[in-house]
């Protein structure tokens, strides 16, 4: 096969080595090229893996359901009624509606009571306080600095515990001072600390001042009844979010005799918006990362083709001994092609490695943090390989304009050039 020809590649290498200085300028716009595409794909990754990493542990197809006030007369109702959800319409939003995955109930002190007292050994916190399922730990996941979440024994025995953020912990304890099986006074009623958490991600839902105890302590504690504040929701992966939302908001204002045109009455908040305008967000900088990377390739491998031709002016009687001792127009063309392929991936190469290096030290720098969005920017081995493929590609069409040049020279009239 030609292409594994021992001569044709030492007349490549020879011919590239016979000037190194203008051979290593002509990769330059290559190298560059490279160089630019790989770092701005590689940060398009980056960014989208730190943010990836910001929001772990919050379910990406979950939404949060809330009663608000009726803003249209209905069925003898006037307006301003405020809605208030009871414990069942869980139970027969779940039974209704199968896409739900997860369904979370919960209440808050401060909506229920109004006023909410967090106290120990004299100091106060002002921490929001919440009932709780342990199944909100699946939607937004908090990240234990020690001890444990609620669990189901915890409601099956309404156990006198809670769960505090780390905010809490610093308002009512001294530094380096053990919480875990002391007790915090929640409006009068002691609860023993069982866990110590952070968020997990920057969407704050819940703050880092807050309490968690058990629904159903809180029920009992607090004489909340069959009340319940809010839910929190996941649905399963390949179901929209707003067709569960659309049913969960028919079956309520039904239930609740809510004007079917109300947009009032029911608050909601889609989680999944957020994630999928991250999503977009990060495929158009990568889309437009990839377009400005490849036309910076395809300048840099234009670069390469000029300089191709003044190399085929120089060799005028090289290429017409060639031709007049039987080369074929398809030898020359092919030897001119593959010195273009050849120059293009060996920059091409080069600049990926400086890429990858200067990436490296980019996410040694800033990947660690828990704020900066900006993991692993490296380019992905797809990305990889459709650029090197367009970039030897570019140079195969761009090199056969000097390829072209090359076969029309006419032996008789380079044998005659000086």
């Amino acid at each position: 096969m030609w292409l594994f020809d021992k001569d044709l590649w030492i007349e490549i290498f020879h011919t590239l080595g016979k000037n190194m200085f203008r051979t290593f300028l002509t990769m330059l716009g290559v190298i560059f090229a490279m160089i630019i595409l790989v770092l701005l794909l590689g940060s398009a990754n980056g960014m989208s893996n730190g943010f990836n990493k910001l929001f772990a542990g919050t379910a990406s197809n979950s939404l949060f359901v809330w009663g608000q006030s009726t803003s249209e007369p209905y069925k003898g109702f006037e307006r301003g009624r405020r809605i208030r959800y009871k414990l069942e319409d869980a139970d027969i939003l779940k039974r209704q509606i199968p896409e739900i995955e997860v369904l979370a109930p919960r209440i808050e002190l401060a909506s229920h009571r109004g006023t909410v007292s967090v106290y120990r050994n004299g100091q106060t916190s002002g921490s929001a306080v919440y009932g709780d399922y342990p199944e909100i730990d699946n939607i937004t996941k908090k990240k234990l600095v020690e001890g444990r979440f609620l669990n189901q024994t915890d409601i099956e025995d309404s156990k006198k515990v809670c769960v505090i953020g780390e905010e809490t912990y610093k308002l009512l304890f001294e530094k380096g001072e053990k919480a875990i099986g002391e007790e915090i006074r929640i409006n009068g009623v002691y609860f023993s600390v069982v866990g110590i958490y952070k968020p997990n991600n920057n969407i704050n839902i819940d703050g880092e001042n807050a309490v968690f105890i058990p629904f159903s302590t809180f029920q009992k504690a607090f004489n909340s009844g069959d009340r319940m504040g809010w839910m929190a929701i996941a649905v399963e992966e390949n179901t929209p979010v707003p067709f569960v939302e659309a049913q969960i908001k028919s079956i309520l204002k039904a239930k609740y005799d809510i004007h079917p045109d109300d947009e009032r009455a029911i608050g909601s908040f889609d989680m999944s918006e957020i994630f999928n305008n991250i999503t977009g967000f990060t495929m158009v900088l990568k889309g437009f990362s990839f377009f400005v990377g490849i036309f910076t390739l395809l300048a840099g491998v234009i670069a390469i083709s000029n300089i191709l031709l003044i190399t085929v002016k120089e060799r005028t009687q090289e290429i017409g001994v060639r031709r007049a001792l039987g080369a074929t127009p398809v030898i020359v063309k092919r030897q001119i092609v593959v010195e273009a392929i050849v120059l293009t991936a060996f920059a091409g190469l080069v600049g990926f490695a400086i890429a990858v290096g200067i990436l490296s030290i980019l996410n040694a720098m800033f990947g660690s943090g828990d704020d900066f969005p900006f993991v692993k920017p490296m380019i992905s081995v797809p990305q990889f390989v459709v650029s090197f493929i367009l970039m030897v590609g570019l140079s195969v069409l761009i090199g056969l304009l000097p390829a072209n040049r090359a076969v029309k020279i006419k032996p008789i009239d380079a044998l005659r050039e000086e």
